[in-house]
């Protein structure tokens, strides 16, 4: 059984035209499959509705029809002791490294937050964890003491990594984590996230505009234009023989990068 379905998922918005109100369809009936231990890269333009069903996935918002199965249970329309649950089960990073950090946290409460909220640790064990979680990602304990403005850029997204990590979750909702990142620094995190999931046996989705990042980390790829699924297979058969015109634009727009 695949560890997530989505099935002919869909969203619209209000919008006010004049005096009229219409929907704006963000995404329009998409439907794919995520297996245990793989990675699936959605990948299109800004604004094809990519981060949306990231959402979707994560119950932050609600589908308009559609709908997303997570380990054989519905996201959507469940009580909120089942939707805390999974949530100890699915973590997202976010592309903003600085905006998802409290900027009045010390990095000690910031990774164990989730550990707090859902009691997954004594209290007298909270630091050391910290501290294992840090050195997973490539940071020195002695971060712990500090706030995220005492750190660059990609440190920070490892602290955002590392916070994911708190629940030894099954499924990284990885939502551009890369994009807000100097190139070379971005290459060290997408190392890192490769790494990690061998490490944690981890399940990805990785969201992205950039080809050359799924096609590195992906097992199959999703390919997402104006909120429909335009193709959807195997890293191979989608970047080696591209059915569609507009995967083959992706596939040029973006030049190779150096990652390994």
């Amino acid at each position: 059984m695949p560890l997530v379905e989505v099935s002919h998922l869909s969203k619209s918005y209000p919008r006010r035209d004049g005096l009229r109100t219409k929907h704006a369809l963000v995404v329009d009936d998409v439907s794919f499959v995520i297996h245990r231990g793989e990675t699936m890269g959605l990948v299109g333009e800004s604004g094809s509705g990519k981060s949306t069903i990231a959402r979707m996935l994560l119950g932050l918002i609600e589908p308009t029809s559609g709908g997303v199965i997570f380990d054989g249970q519905p996201v959507s329309g469940v009580p909120q002791s089942r939707l805390r649950a999974m949530r100890r089960r699915v973590q997202p990073v976010f592309q903003d490294p600085f905006a998802a950090l409290n900027p009045r946290m010390r990095v000690s409460d910031i990774v164990a937050e989730p550990l707090v909220i859902h009691c997954a640790a004594p209290k007298n064990e909270l630091r050391s964890k910290c501290a294992a979680l840090l050195r997973a990602v490539g940071l020195d304990e002695s971060a712990l003491g500090r706030y995220p403005h005492e750190f660059s850029g990609g440190q920070r997204q490892r602290i955002n990594i590392a916070r994911a990590l708190a629940l030894r979750p099954e499924l990284l909702v990885l939502d551009e984590p890369v994009s807000a990142l100097d190139v070379s620094v971005g290459a060290q995190i997408v190392n890192l996230l490769h790494d990690l999931q061998r490490e944690f046996q981890l399940t990805y989705l990785f969201i992205s505009h950039s080809m050359p990042l799924v096609r590195y980390l992906s097992t199959n790829i999703a390919v997402l234009r104006r909120g429909r699924l335009v193709e959807f297979g195997t890293r191979d058969a989608i970047c080696g023989v591209p059915r569609e015109e507009y995967t083959q634009t992706l596939l040029a727009a973006t030049p190779e990068l150096r990652l390994a």
